[in-house]
C-alpha cells in the first residue's frame, strides 16, 4: 500500500472555517488550542498515516494557535505560515489570498539572468521587504534582473543570516512576514526582476526548533556541521519528504517565487530508491505545468560533481544550475596575494583558464586541502549550468572581519574582477553593494535568547577561524553593533569612485546583454590561454561564429606583451579599463590600438582588461 501524504498547516476555507493538519505519527493524541477570539480546545483526528486533522468553523485569518501532543504542552505548528511573536510564540492562521498584479509576468530565461544576492535585514536601514522596493529601479538600471534573497524562514530574534531558521514555511516576522514578501515579489515582477529565494533543507537551527516534539523529522544516522540531519530515508521519512517537497511548491504557488537556491545539498542524505531529488523534480514539473511559469532550482554543492545539474531521470539530481566556487577561488588568489594561504590548492593562471573552459578546476586531481583526489570534469556542461561570482555572503562573511574585496584590493583590480565575472561564460551573481564597491563589512550575526547557545556560537566561531589560520578573533556575533556594521551605505552609489565602478558594471552588463558572443554558453566556443603567470586571454564567439571576441586580462603590475597570431579579420577595440573615463588619476590612462590584426603585437597595460571584437 502506498504511503498517503497530505499538505500540512492551517488552511483557510471559503466558508470561514479553517482546516488544520499536522503530521505526528508517533503521537497518540493531538489537541489544537485556539487563542482567539476566546480560548478553545479542539481534539484532532488521527489517520492511518499519522496525520492529525481538524476542520474548525469560525476561525478567521490572524487567529493564533498552538498544538499540544499527548498533553505535553503547547508548541508552534511545524508547518506554521507565520510566527508573529517569534520562534517561541504561537502560530498564526494566514489567508494566502493576495492582490497580485503580475499576471503578465512570464519569468526570465535562465541564460539572461544577472543575479544580485542580498540580505533583507541589512540591505536597508529598515531591514524589511517593503524597504527594498524603492531601490528596485536603480538595480534594474544597473542591469540586475534577478534578486537572490538570503533565507527568510523564521529564525530566532531579528538578526541572523537566515541559516538558523526553524519554521520552513513561516516568513520572518521582523522582515514583514508573508504579506511583506508578496509585496516585494509583486514589485520585482513589475520592474522586470525575477526573485530567487535561498532555502535550507539540510538542517534546522537550534533555538525554537520544536519539530522533534511533533514527529521524527531528524535522524542520528547522518551528521551535518550544524546539527542533526533531516530524516529523508529512515523510518517515517515519507512524512518528512512530503513536508520538504511541498515547501518547494509553497514558495512557487503562494509567493510567485521564480526559483530556489538550496543550501549545502552535499549534507542532504537520502539512500531511498526514489530520491528526494526525484520527488522534488516531479512536484516541480507538475507545478510548472499547472502555473505555466518557469521555476529554477540552484544548488550549492561541495562535491564538484556534474551529476548535480543532470536530469534526475538519468541519475542526476535535476538542478538547473549550481554555484561555481572554483571560479571564485581561482580568480581571488590571483587578485589578492595575501589570500593565497586560504586556498592552498589554487594560485596558478592555468587553473583560472580551466575555470573558464571547464568549470570545475578540481576534476579528479589530488587536492591537499581534502587530502584525496577530488571532483569530476564538467567540461561537457554548458556555462549556463553554473552561477559564478567574485563575492557572496559566504566568501565575505566567513572572513574574520567580514572584509569585502573592495578593502582587500585596489580600484583597478576591482574593475578587473568585475570584467572577469561579467565576461565569463557563466550566469553572474553580484553580492549586495559589490556593484559600487561597498566597503562596509558583512559579518556573521545572531540574536539568540539562550545564554548557553550564545556562548556556544561565540566559541564555535572562534574555533572555526582557528582552523583557517586567522590571526584575530571575530567580532561578537551576538552584539547588535556587529549587525549594524554590516549595513551597506546605499548613498555611495552616486559618489566618486563608487559611481565610476557602478558605471563600469553597467557597461559590462550592457555588453553582456547586447553581444551575441557573450550570450553563447557553449563550451566549444570558449578558449582561455594563460599569458605566463601574469594574465590570460579569453576567446569567445557567437553561436553562428559571426562574432569573435578577444578579452585580454593582465593581472600583474607590469606591461605584458601579446601577439595576435591569427585572426579572421581586424579586431576593433570595444573596452579598455585604462580609458580616461574608467581611471581615477590621469597618469593611469593608457592608449591602446583601436584595431589589431593578425601579426600585430600590443602591450597590455598593468592590471587591465581590454576587449576586442570582430564581426
Amino acid at each position: 500500500m502506498d504511503a498517503i501524504t497530505k499538505p500540512v498547516g492551517a488552511f483557510c476555507q471559503t466558508d470561514g472555517s479553517c482546516h488544520f493538519c499536522v503530521w505526528a505519527p508517533e503521537r497518540e493524541n493531538m489537541t489544537l488550542r485556539l487563542l482567539q477570539p476566546a480560548e478553545r480546545e479542539v481534539k484532532m483526528k488521527k489517520d492511518a498515516w499519522g496525520y492529525f486533522t481538524a476542520a474548525v468553523a469560525g476561525v478567521a485569518p490572524g487567529t493564533l494557535y498552538f498544538l499540544n501532543p499527548d498533553g505535553e504542552g503547547d508548541f508552534p505548528d511545524p508547518a506554521s505560515f507565520y510566527q508573529p511573536q517569534g520562534v517561541h510564540g504561537p502560530s498564526q492562521v494566514v489567508d494566502h489570498t493576495f492582490e497580485w498584479t503580475d499576471d503578465s509576468w512570464g519569468g526570465l530565461p535562465r541564460q539572461d539572468l544577472i543575479i544580485y544576492e542580498l540580505h533583507v535585514g541589512t540591505f536597508t536601514p529598515e531591514g524589511t521587504f517593503e524597504a527594498i522596493i524603492p531601490r528596485l529601479p536603480e538595480l534594474r538600471e544597473t542591469g540586475i534582473n534577478a534578486l537572490e534573497i538570503m533565507p527568510v524562514a523564521q529564525f530566532p530574534g531579528g538578526r541572523n543570516w537566515g541559516y538558523d531558521g526553524v519554521f520552513p514555511y513561516a516568513v520572518q516576522n521582523t522582515y514583514g512576514g508573508p504579506e511583506g514578501l508578496k509585496k516585494l515579489v509583486n514589485a520585482c515582477h513589475a520592474h522586470g526582476l525575477a526573485v530567487l529565494l535561498d532555502v535550507v533543507y539540510n538542517h534546522l537551527g537550534p533555538e525554537g526548533n520544536y519539530l522533534e516534539k511533533l514527529g521524527p523529522y531528524f535522524t542520528d544516522k547522518y551528521k551535518t556541521p550544524w546539527g542533526k540531519a533531516i530524516n529523508y530515508d529512515g523510518a517515517y521519512s515519507d512524512g518528512v519528504r512530503a513536508y520538504i517537497s511541498e515547501n518547494v511548491i509553497y514558495w512557487f504557488r503562494h509567493f510567485h517565487i521564480d526559483g530556489l537556491r538550496l543550501d549545502a545539498i552535499h549534507t542532504i542524505f537520502d539512500q531511498s530508491a526514489i530520491t528526494l531529488w526525484e520527488l522534488i523534480n516531479s512536484r516541480i514539473a507538475q507545478a510548472r505545468e499547472e502555473l505555466q511559469r518557469p521555476f529554477f532550482l540552484i544548488a550549492e554543492s561541495d562535491l564538484n560533481n556534474p551529476r548535480v545539474v543532470q536530469e534526475a531521470a538519468t541519475g542526476g539530481l535535476g538542478f538547473d544550475m549550481q554555484w561555481l566556487d572554483d571560479f571564485h577561488h581561482a580568480l581571488y588568489v590571483l587578485l589578492d596575494e595575501k589570500g593565497r594561504p586560504l586556498y592552498e590548492d589554487f594560485g596558478q593562471m592555468e587553473q583560472l583558464a580551466k575555470a573558464y573552459t571547464d568549470g570545475f578546476v578540481h576534476s579528479g586531481e589530488y587536492v591537499r586541502f581534502r587530502k584525496k583526489t577530488f571532483g569530476a570534469s564538467s567540461s561537457h556542461l554548458p556555462g549556463d549550468k553554473f552561477v559564478a561570482f567574485v563575492q557572496n555572503h559566504d566568501q565575505v562573511g566567513n572572513r574574520v572581519n567580514g572584509e569585502r574585496l573592495s578593502v582587500l584590493v585596489d580600484f583597478e583590480r576591482l574593475k578587473l574582477a568585475a570584467a572577469a565575472l561579467l565576461l565569463s561564460p557563466y550566469i553572474p551573481m553580484l553580492f549586495m553593494g559589490e556593484e559600487y564597491g561597498e566597503e562596509a563589512p558583512f559579518l556573521y550575526f545572531v540574536s539568540h535568547s539562550d545564554k548557553d547557545l550564545i556562548r556556544a556560537v561565540r566559541e564555535g566561531r572562534k574555533k572555526e577561524f582557528e582552523n583557517f589560520k586567522w590571526d584575530a578573533e571575530p567580532p561578537d556575533p551576538q552584539r547588535e553593533q556587529t549587525f549594524a556594521y554590516s549595513r551597506p551605505d546605499w548613498s555611495k552609489r552616486q559618489k566618486g569612485k563608487h559611481r565610476q565602478l557602478l558605471q563600469w558594471h553597467q557597461t559590462l552588463i550592457g555588453l553582456r546583454k547586447s553581444m551575441a558572443a557573450l550570450r553563447n554558453y557553449n563550451k566549444e566556443s570558449i578558449q582561455a590561454q594563460p599569458l605566463g603567470q601574469q594574465g590570460f586571454v579569453l576567446s569567445r564567439q557567437s553561436m553562428d561564429k559571426e562574432q569573435q571576441l578577444l578579452c585580454l586580462f593582465n593581472l600583474s603590475n607590469d606591461k605584458v606583451k601579446y601577439s595576435l597570431s591569427a585572426a579572421p579579420e581586424k579586431y576593433r577595440l570595444v573596452l579598455n579599463s585604462k580609458d580616461e573615463k574608467w581611471v581615477q588619476q590621469k597618469e593611469q590612462v593608457y592608449q591602446v590600438p583601436s584595431e589589431i590584426a593578425a601579426g600585430d603585437t600590443l602591450y597590455l597595460p598593468p592590471v587591465s582588461v581590454l576587449m576586442y571584437a570582430c564581426g
